[in-house]
Parts: structure tokens; sequence; C-alpha cells
């Protein structure tokens, strides 16, 4: 793929993106030409060249979150229209045409004088932090009347932006959760309080780190930057379509290939880009044609990408970025996160795989033709340089314990340098072995500054496109503070807590199910990051409080990666379902359709969180401590056991789900599958407490899972030789 096809399809998948955050319409950035549009590249330019500054030579944490903002919210107002879906826009002109005749048609693509006017008054708001930093600290806790003023005006052009880059999920909910500050007194008792005066709440949220510049805007301003534009530039040197064609060498002349593919490619796509939405974007271009063609439905198809680019999210090491303010939020090293999702992560994906699988049997799908596929080892070995950063992020991160910071900014300069070599090179073999019929290519000086020039104009462009990326990331996690602001200044964390305990009666599981649907509602319509936060802050402490109130001893790490695994699956839940609509909008297919077809795919990681709670082996956690730190599962025979117990268990869920095994399932069939996923999974619920019994309960699954699949095997092999 050249240089102008990958901007081709990057520009597709912007609009794919804005397409599904809006859910409907045809919404998407504003890109303006001439000196507005030079200024907004060179804002964005300028963003990243900040970011790494300040991952080279760290400045004050606030004044780096103030600046961080500043960019985002001018890059916001002025690349996101107020109205992004054009119908709304057409029915927004004609009111305009009746009430002021002669007056010409708003232009979806100019920027209106008053966009810049009100970019310029939230950047005013975020700049005045910084401005009057010393001031601020000085005066802590009793603000001025000023600013009260400043700080309740940007609240308000904090939530319209996000309202403009995000749609209305966010900026909804952050002004339910403001408004809860204010009516704690007319509420019923086990939700009141005495309520909080208008200076009091934005000194909170405005003016101190507990709310807008809190946790999760420091992680935007510290890690999520770099880990964006590392995947930017990784996707403007070509790795997006490097992987997609990787998978199809692998994976294209197996039955159903395209879709397993498909799978494949967003997992490792998904390793560096975390977001689900973008991943479908960049893979489902690709693979869902591929899927249709090869006889797979196209909401099937679709719903196929949507359960791969969700689950993307949960491999390390970006994880959506949640792995960095999972840390932050609990205090743990990078690596204990990476550590303990790693294998529900792995085993998902193996899962999903496997779905593909049985559908390709039962709907009787086709390969794809061997001469259509690129050969195996020359596609590897051709496009081997794009893994050497994500391989040297990797070792940094977990082996040599860098920090979050170290290991990006490492990465991000060797992907720089591939870059450069990779152009240069490439503009020496077209002077080398020029093609038939090719003009005279000059000399090979002429080909190395043409190779340097076109690596410079990658890497500028790849500054661009992660900063424009990172802009509605960072809006999410400012608004997203706003949440965690209030339940800090409120306590209705405590009061949440205590409604879930009065609904499930005490019961573990049902506190369990209810926490789950309490994630996947509130997270409709939320990005990844912003996702996270909310679910951490709302009903993580709720499983770790009434589970320990049960006897149940929940590590913070379990729940919160619960409340994450969750938070994820509101990305193809119905009605909102944003991963969703953007496959659809690829696969022409039925949004809500194609939503709840991925959700059905998604159970199998749906039951994941359910199975870590109870058995904390499969986050490789042997125990907790008195003290509450982590005693880690490090016996290689344990972890082998537990992977291959997991690897069981999803393959059973997954079989009964989809009602095929080896031949198609009755009704007995699927139960027995259940309950072999049950046994795999839980072992003690047969077994107490007996380490013995439990080994045996596990052993039993396996024979009857292999049972089962002879018998199948053989019961359709004669149906087949019959007919």
């Amino acid at each position: 793929m050249n240089s102008t096809d990958r901007d081709e399809t990057a520009n597709e998948a912007v609009d794919l993106e804005a397409l599904a955050e809006l859910g409907e319409g045809e919404g998407k950035t504003r890109s303006p030409g001439g000196t507005v549009g030079g200024f907004l590249w060179l804002l964005a330019l300028c963003w990243s060249l900040f970011q790494l500054y300040i991952a080279y030579r760290p400045i004050n944490s606030i004044i780096a979150r103030s600046i961080h903002l500043t960019f985002a919210v001018l890059l916001v107002y002025l690349a996101f229209p107020a109205i992004r879906r054009a119908a709304t826009l057409e029915r927004f002109n004609a009111l305009m045409q009746q009430l002021f005749p002669g007056r010409r048609k708003r232009d979806p693509v100019k920027i209106p004088w008053y966009d810049f006017i009100i970019a310029a008054l939230a950047a005013c708001g975020t700049g005045y932090l910084a401005w009057d930093y010393v001031g601020i600290i000085e005066r802590s806790g009793l603000p001025l009347a000023r600013d009260v003023w400043i700080g309740a005006a940007f609240i308000l052009l904090l939530l319209e932006s996000a309202r403009r880059s995000l749609g209305l999920a966010l900026p909804a909910l952050a002004t339910v959760f403001l408004i809860y500050c204010f009516v704690g007194p007319y509420l019923p008792r086990f939700l009141a309080h005495p309520g909080i005066p208008l200076d009091f709440v934005v000194d909170h949220m405005y003016l101190s780190d507990s709310g807008i510049w809190g946790v999760p805007l420091g992680v935007s301003t510290d890690f999520v930057f770099l880990f964006v534009l590392f995947g930017a530039l990784l996707d403007r040197a070509g790795a997006a379509e490097y992987f997609v064609q990787v998978a199809f060498a692998m994976l294209g002349r197996f039955r159903g290939g395209p879709a397993k593919a498909a799978v494949l490619a967003s997992g490792l796509t998904g390793m560096v880009s975390g977001s689900s939405i973008a991943n479908v974007a960049t893979t489902g271009t690709f693979t869902i044609p591929l899927m249709k063609r090869v006889g797979l439905p196209a909401y099937k198809a679709g719903a196929v990408e949507v359960g791969a680019s969700t689950n993307g999210q949960l491999l390390p090491p970006v994880m959506g970025a949640a792995a960095f303010i999972m840390a932050e939020f609990l205090g743990l090293p990078y690596i204990d996160i990476v550590t303990a999702a790693a294998i529900p992560a792995i085993l998902s994906y193996i899962a999903l795989l496997y779905v593909v699988h049985l559908e390709a049997l039962k709907l009787d799908l086709t390969a794809l033709p061997d001469e259509e596929l690129p050969r195996f080892w020359p596609t590897f070995l051709r496009g081997f340089h794009f893994l050497i950063p994500i391989l040297a992020l990797i070792y940094t991160l977990v082996i040599l314990r860098f920090s979050a910071i170290s290991a990006a900014f490492n990465a991000i300069m060797l992907t720089l340098v591939i870059m450069v070599i990779q152009r240069v090179i490439e503009s020496c073999a077209a002077v080398l072995r020029p093609a038939p019929g090719d003009a005279d290519t000059g000399s090979l000086a002429q080909a190395v500054l043409q190779g340097l020039a076109l690596s410079v104009r990658d890497i500028l462009q790849g500054f661009v496109s992660g900063a424009r990326n990172m802009a509605p990331i960072a809006v999410a996690t400012a608004a997203a503070g706003i949440i965690v602001g209030t339940v800090t200044l409120t306590g209705l964390s405590s009061r949440f807590i205590e409604a879930i305990e009065i609904i499930s009666l005490g019961n573990v599981v049902l506190m369990l199910l209810l926490t789950a649907v309490t994630s996947l509602i509130l997270g409709m319509g939320l990005p990844t990051t912003a996702n996270y936060i909310v679910m951490a802050t709302l009903t993580a402490p709720v499983i770790v409080t009434l589970g320990g109130q049960a006897g149940l001893v929940i590590p913070v790490l379990a729940a919160h990666l619960f409340v994450f695994y969750f938070g994820i699956l509101a990305d193809d839940t119905p009605p909102v379902g944003l991963a969703a609509f953007a496959a659809s909008a690829i696969a022409g297919s039925d949004p809500i359709k194609t939503g709840l077809q991925g959700f059905t795919y998604d159970l199998r990681t749906a039951i994941l969180p359910f199975v870590f709670i109870f058995n904390l082996e499969l986050l490789l956690i042997a125990g907790v401590g008195a003290d509450g730190t982590i005693i880690w599962l490090t016996d290689m025979f344990s972890v082998v056991w537990v992977i291959v117990n997991g690897l069981v268990a999803m393959m059973a869920f997954a079989a009964a789900m989809q009602g095929f095994f080896a031949d198609r399932c009755g009704w007995p069939e699927r139960a027995l599958l259940f309950a072999i996923c049950i046994a795999a999974f839980r072992p003690d619920l047969l077994s107490g407490d007996a380490d013995t019994l439990r080994l045996g309960v596990q052993f039993s699954a396996w024979v009857l899972f292999a049972g089962l699949y002879l018998l199948q095997k053989k019961r359709r092999g004669s149906r087949v030789a019959a007919a």
C-alpha cells in the first residue's frame, strides 16, 4: 500500500469513527484548507512536540495538564462543528432561511467566527490555571469571585467540547453528577446530602486536583498521549495494513479464513490503538467485505469485527490506556496490571477464534483461493520492522521495568528512525530496481534525499494525526474528572454501595450482576478511557466492600478489571453500541442487529470477570496478604493448569452458545457443555476446598469435553457418509 492509499484509508477511518460516535447520520470533523487549515495542522504538530518535550524534560504536573487541555479544547472547537449530522445541519439551515430570508447556508467545512471566539475563551479557561498557579495555591479553599466565574464558565465550555467530540452521553452524565451536588437536600434519604454551594463546587472541580485536573487528565497528559502518538506513527508507516496482510497470509486459507484473519488483525492493531471504534474503522475496512464475500451474512461479518475490536482493548500493553490509569488509581506497578490482565485477554481472543470457526462450520463457509492470498513468510518479513518498536515497548515495560513514559518515548524514537530508514530504502530500491517502463528515476543521492523528504512528511503527518486523535480523549478524561470530583465531594460511592447492597440482599452473585449491568448502562456512549474512570469510581468499590461483607476477599485489582471488562462491552451493547455502528456502516447491515450479534459473540468475554472474581488464579493471583498485598502465582505447573482449564472452559462455553461443537448440539449436549465450563472454571462448587478433589473435577471436565467432541465427530461423519 502506498502513501496515498494510506492517506485515503486513514481519512475513511476518521469518517467512520465520527459516524460511530454520533450513532447515525453523516457527521465528520472539519478539515478546512488554506490558512485556517494550516493553523490547525500547526496547532496539532505543536501539541505533539510539546508532549515529547515534557516526556523528555518534565515540568510542573498541573501546568503540564493545563497546557495539555488547552491544546485539546482548541482543536475540538476548531475541528468539530457544533452540528455534525448532515441532516440536522440541513434542517438548521432551512430554519435559518425562514427566520432570516437571504441568509447564507452554513458551510459544514468552514469554521464560523464565533467558534474561534469560543475556542479562545475555552483556552483562557485552561490557561488561567497555569497563569495564576501560585495565587491559586496560596488561596486554596478560598476562591475569589473571579476564580468562581472563570471556573463555572470553563466547566460549561468543557462539557460543550465533550458534546462536540464525543456525543451527548458523557456530558449528559457529567451534568447529572454536577446537578447532584446542588440538589442533595431534595433527594430521597439514601441519596440525600446537605447540598454544596457553587463556590465549593467550582473550587473542587476547577481549582484543585480532585476534579478536572485530577488523575485521569494527569494520565492523559503523561502516558496516554504518547501511546496514541505511537499508534498514529505506526499507522502512518503502514503497520495496520501489514497486520491485516499477515493475518490473511496466516489464516485466509482456512475455512472462514477472512473472519479468523479479522480477529487476529484486530487483536494486533488493538494492542497499540486502544480504541474499539478506531480498530473497527482501521481493520474492518479490509476484513468485513472479504468476510461477506466468503458467505458470512453482513450483520455477522460486522459482529465478528466488533467482537474482535472491542477485545483489542483488553490486550496489553495499552489496554485503552486503562492499564496506566488503573496503576495510578491503585498505586500498583504497571507490570502488576499487565500480569493480571494477560491470561483472560488471551483466552478471550482464542475463544473468539473458536467462535468464528464454529460459525464457519455451521454456515459451511469456504476459504479464500490460495492465489488471492499473500505468501506468509515474504509478507511477514517484508514488514517485520513494524514489530520492532512494539516488541521494544513490551520489553522495556515488562522486562526492564521502565516507566510508561520512558518506554513510550523510546518506542516513538525507534519508530521515527524506522520510518526514515523505510522511506530511504524504498526510494533507493526504486532507483536500483526500476519497474519496466519507468522513466529515469534519477541518481542514488537524489533517491536518498527524496526518501528523507518523504519520511519527514510521514512523521509530521503522524504527529498531526496523533494530536487530532488525542483531542477527544483529553476532553473525555477532563470531563470524566467532573464525575470523579462529584463522587469524592458528595460521598456518593458509599450511597451507591448501600443501594446495591439493599437491592442484592447481600447475595454476592446478584451484586456482581447488578454491578455488571450498571457498568454496561453507564458505559454506553463513553469512550474507553472515560468509561473506565466512571466505572472505577462508582462500581469498583461496591465489589470490594460488599464482597468483603459476604466473607469473600476480593483484591481491588480484580474489582477494577471486572468493571473495566463490562465497561468495554458497552461498545457493542445496543442501543448505543458505538463499535457496532462503525462496523454496520462498513458492512451495510442493521446496527442494532449487528450489535446484538456482536454482544452474543462477546458473552464469552462477559463470563470471564465473574470467573476471576471467584477464581483469582485466572489473574495469576494466589491470594492476598494480611496487609492487602497481592501474592502472585509463580509455580509454572499451576500456571499451565490454569491456562488449559481456561481454554477448555471457554471453548465449551462458546460451543454451548453456538449450539455447535463437532456437530450440531441438542439441548442436553449444550447443558453438558455448560456443566463442563463450570467444572473447569469453578471446581470448588463440586469439590469444596480440597485441592485433590478440585483437580479431579477439572480433569473429569477435560475427559467429558474430549469424549463429547469425539462422539459428535463420529456422528457427523456417519451422517455425511450416509448422505
